[in-house]
């Protein structure tokens, strides 16, 4: 990757590192719909007025079926369901889970006749990453339930998809524009679900308010204007090679913030991630011009 991809790739790895952790503190004290709906309106309150000063609404809303279908995939279903889950699952095992993104991810790109090559360095890296991921967070799964695993499976479907629709039917729309209708589409989609709910902010304590204002502001806002960026630098399959990075984030921010212990699994699993991130990040080499069989 360049400079800028690199930089694109770290900054979201923390910054989507962090969601796993707001939203097990969110939930404890909200209800997911009501996350979601406020993760939306924050986020939209930020990018909205840009959006609008540019003019750049009316030209987006003309690509309104990709539009739509990225909204669905990347925001409407997939929120509500990681919020949904993480009721139950640890955000540990749920970040597990999402760190299988990728390979939907190039499993939808084979299916659309993408041109980009899966080459066997690329697939023993996005290996790698989830033994690493294995490792570093250990198979959390004491009281496991069906169905918010098929919650996470769902959303893991949708981060797959997503970003091939922005990549291919979105690319001549701005990405703080996409951004921004997305999140007013599914803030009104939830609004006569959360709405009658607002009342629950009301006894919500400082951290988990907090957890929603840091979702909607840097999690939502910039993170999807950072991450239309990364797309567009690198190409949907390498972007979300960052669901590898961003389990480890949320664990080493547990290391340095609330001073848990730094483990085996954690000295194994770091580097094994980001080996693994490196080498399924690898630009492929350039095709070869195929030599022509004489016979018919």
């Amino acid at each position: 990757m360049s400079r800028r991809g690199w930089v694109l790739f770290l900054a979201m790895s923390v910054i989507w590192g962090v969601p796993y952790l707001l939203i097990k503190v969110a939930v404890e004290e909200t209800s997911p719909v009501v996350v979601v709906f406020v993760r939306c309106v924050v986020g939209a309150a930020v990018l909205l007025p840009l959006v609008l000063a540019r003019g750049q609404v009316r030209p987006a809303l003309r690509h309104w079926r990709p539009l739509l279908a990225f909204t669905v995939l990347e925001m409407t279903g997939p929120w509500l369901l990681l919020s949904y889950a993480e009721v139950t699952l640890s955000s540990s095992l749920t970040g597990l889970l999402v760190a299988s993104v990728p390979f939907v991810a190039a499993v939808a790109a084979r299916l659309v006749g993408g041109e980009e090559r899966l080459t066997a360095v690329r697939l023993a890296g996005m290996g790698l990453g989830v033994v690493g991921i294995v490792a570093l967070l250990g198979l959390d799964v004491e009281g496991i339930a069906l169905l918010p695993v098929l919650a996470v499976v769902a959303v893991v479907v949708g981060y797959g998809t997503a970003p091939l629709i922005a990549n291919r039917a979105l690319a001549d729309v701005p990405g703080v524009a996409v951004s921004a209708i997305a999140l007013v589409l599914t803030a009104v989609v939830y609004a006569p679900f959360a709405v009658p709910r607002l009342g629950q902010l009301g006894s919500a304590s400082v951290p988990a308010l907090g957890s929603l204002v840091v979702l909607g502001v840097v999690c939502t806002a910039l993170a999807l204007v950072l991450f239309f960026a990364l797309i567009r630098e690198v190409g949907p399959q390498r972007a979300l090679v960052i669901t590898f990075v961003n389990p480890a984030v949320a664990v080493l921010a547990g290391v340095l913030l609330l001073d848990e212990p730094f483990t085996l699994g954690l000295a194994v699993g770091l580097p094994l991630v980001l080996a693994g991130c490196a080498l399924a990040t690898r630009r492929n080499a350039p095709a070869t011009a195929a030599v022509e069989s004489p016979v018919p």
